[in-house]
């Protein structure tokens, strides 16, 4: 079987159950209605750009308590958050431990939060700007303004959140086939599982260069690169139980 026919065979075992327990860590969300559109992405992006070598349950767990006490939720309003004196969002944001580093993830989230507010007035602002445009996204953050997105402006984080804001915060982006796979342990794994990669090249190519790989062998498959990110990190993290 080739990696096409593998890989639409494992789409069709995670919509059937088949790969094991397939909740994300971004499932832990608050139940947002649909005009809350400013809150949706502003709860699926901030947190983002603190998840570097940590428990991403845990991560999003936090960010869950954190929406719920409506005196901390105001820290996913990037207009309040502009104004809010640095001392009181860092004590918003260690409450339940959605920062962990008491000055670099407050600076993180602070700066983002004032760029967008200042830029685009809001999140929503900023996708109509680009005109719902990856492409147009990715110039900006990784380009024009990349010192104004720390962390988020990464490639591996980028091209994830990128998938987050149109998996969970519902903005569908145009040129989405363009997001690149957000190659993470897990990606590396079934990477070498389905011999994209060998063993060796696992171990001295760079993430951006196993991405085109995958990239070039799904050219023309009609699924995206981005699309196979949850259905491999869910394969890998339940330990490759089914066998396409």
């Amino acid at each position: 079987m080739d990696l096409i026919q593998k890989c639409k065979t494992l789409i069709q075992a995670c919509s059937d159950g088949r790969l094991g327990i397939t909740v994300m860590p971004e499932d832990s969300s608050p139940a947002f209605t649909d005009n809350q559109k400013e809150e949706r992405i502003a709860y699926f992006t901030l947190p983002m750009a603190l998840n570097y070598q940590r428990d991403s349950y845990k991560l999003w767990e936090a960010a869950l308590k954190t929406w719920n006490d409506k005196e901390t939720r105001v820290v996913f309003d990037i207009e309040k958050v502009s104004k809010l004196d640095t001392e009181k969002l860092r004590e918003y944001l260690l409450r339940y431990r959605l920062a962990l580093q008491p000055n670099k993830h407050i600076n993180t989230w602070q700066t983002i939060s004032k760029t967008v507010a200042r830029e685009w007035g809001s999140f929503e602002g900023l996708m109509k700007a680009i005109d719902y445009d990856f492409l147009k996204l990715k110039e900006i953050v990784q380009g024009s303004h990349k010192k104004d997105f720390p962390y988020l402006s990464g490639p591996k984080i980028f091209n994830y959140w990128s998938s987050i804001l149109k998996r969970y915060a519902h903005v569908e982006l145009r040129n989405i086939e363009y997001v690149e796979l957000a190659v993470d342990t897990h990606i590396l794994k079934c990477s070498v599982a389905l011999n994209v990669i060998t063993a060796d090249e696992a171990t001295k190519l760079g993430r951006l260069e196993i991405s085109d790989k995958w990239r070039k062998a799904l050219h023309g498959s009609g699924i995206a690169p981005s699309e196979m990110h949850f259905i491999l990190w869910f394969w890998s993290r339940n330990g490759f139980l089914f066998q396409p």
